[in-house]
C-alpha cells in the first residue's frame, strides 16, 4: 500500500512537470509570434478587399488600396511580404482570434470592447464619420432627422454599434439596415432604398466619381474613429515590430506619400 502511494505521488509530480513544460512551451510559442511570421516569410493580412479607396480588388484582381500599401509597408520593413486574406467584415474579429490571419488591417476602429479581445497598434488613420444622404435629400442635416426613417450602415462596424448605443436612444426609433460592404449601401442609398447613412468622405469620394452616385455629405461629423492594425492577445512582439515600422513611417515620409496617393484629392 505505501508503495502504491508513492508510486501515485510520483506520478503527480511527473505529470505536473509535464503540465508546467507545457505552458513554458505555450507562453514561448506566444512569445515568438514575430519569429514565426519572419521564419515563414509572410504576414497574413485579414482585409475586407471590398471597401475602396481603402482596400479593394484592382483591374488585376491584386489588393490594392491605402490598407493594402500600408500592410506591404510594415511587412517589409520587418523583413517579410504580406499576404491578403480576403474577409467579411461579419467574420473579421473570429478570424483574427481563430489564427486564419496574425493581423487585421482593415479599417478597424479603436474602441474599449475590441481592446479587450486583441491588441492594437497606435492608430494609423483617424476618420471622420458624416452623414451621407441623396443628393436631392434636404431633410436630413443631422443626427436629429434620423427619427422614423431608414438607416443604412455595415454589418458588424463600430459604425453601426454607434448608430444602436448611441444615435437611437438620443434621437428617436429609426430603423436600421444592415450591409455586409460599403458599395451596396451606398448603391440602396442612391436609389431610395434607404434615407440615409453614416461614413466619412475618404471612403465615399472615389466611389461616387466612379459610379456617379448621386449623394452628400451634410451636416457636422457626428464622430471621429482613430482604426489601428489588430492582433491576437499574446502576439506583443509582433505588434511592437509593426508598431516601430509605423512609427519609423511617420518619422521618414512614407506614410505621408501612401496617405497624399489615396486621399489627396479629398482634403
Amino acid at each position: 500500500m505505501q508503495k502504491y502511494t508513492v508510486a501515485i505521488a510520483l506520478a503527480m509530480v511527473l505529470t505536473g512537470g509535464l503540465l508546467f513544460a507545457g505552458g513554458s512551451d505555450e507562453q514561448a510559442a506566444e512569445a515568438s509570434a514575430l519569429e514565426a511570421v519572419q521564419e515563414r516569410g509572410t504576414l497574413t493580412v485579414g482585409m475586407m478587399g471590398t471597401y475602396p479607396p481603402y482596400n479593394f480588388l484592382n483591374t488585376d484582381e491584386v489588393m490594392d488600396g491605402f490598407d493594402a500599401d500600408i500592410a506591404r509597408e510594415v511587412a517589409r520593413r520587418i523583413g517579410v511580404e504580406a499576404e491578403f486574406v480576403a474577409t467579411e467584415w461579419s467574420g473579421m474579429i473570429e478570424g483574427l482570434l481563430r489564427g486564419r490571419f496574425d493581423t487585421v488591417i482593415s479599417q478597424m476602429t479603436i474602441t474599449p470592447e475590441r481592446q479587450e479581445q486583441m491588441d492594437f497598434t497606435q492608430p494609423y488613420i483617424t476618420n471622420q464619420v458624416r452623414i451621407i444622404v441623396s443628393s436631392a435629400n434636404n431633410d436630413i442635416t443631422a443626427l436629429e432627422d434620423f427619427a422614423g426613417r431608414r438607416i443604412g450602415v455595415g454589418l458588424g462596424t463600430n459604425d453601426e454599434a454607434y448608430l444602436r448605443n448611441e444615435a437611437r436612444p438620443r434621437v428617436g426609433d429609426f430603423e436600421i439596415v444592415t450591409y455586409n460592404d460599403v458599395i451596396t449601401s451606398l448603391q440602396d442609398l442612391n436609389i431610395g432604398r434607404t434615407d440615409a447613412t453614416i461614413n466619412n468622405l475618404y471612403a465615399i469620394a472615389p466611389l461616387v466619381a466612379e459610379r456617379g452616385f448621386e449623394i452628400k455629405a451634410v451636416g457636422e461629423p457626428v464622430k471621429s474613429d482613430n482604426a489601428g492594425i489588430a492582433f491576437r492577445k499574446g502576439n506583443e512582439d509582433l505588434r511592437d515590430a509593426v508598431d516601430q515600422a509605423l512609427t519609423d513611417m511617420k518619422a521618414d515620409g512614407t506614410y505621408d506619400q501612401i496617405f497624399a496617393r489615396w486621399f489627396a484629392a479629398v482634403q
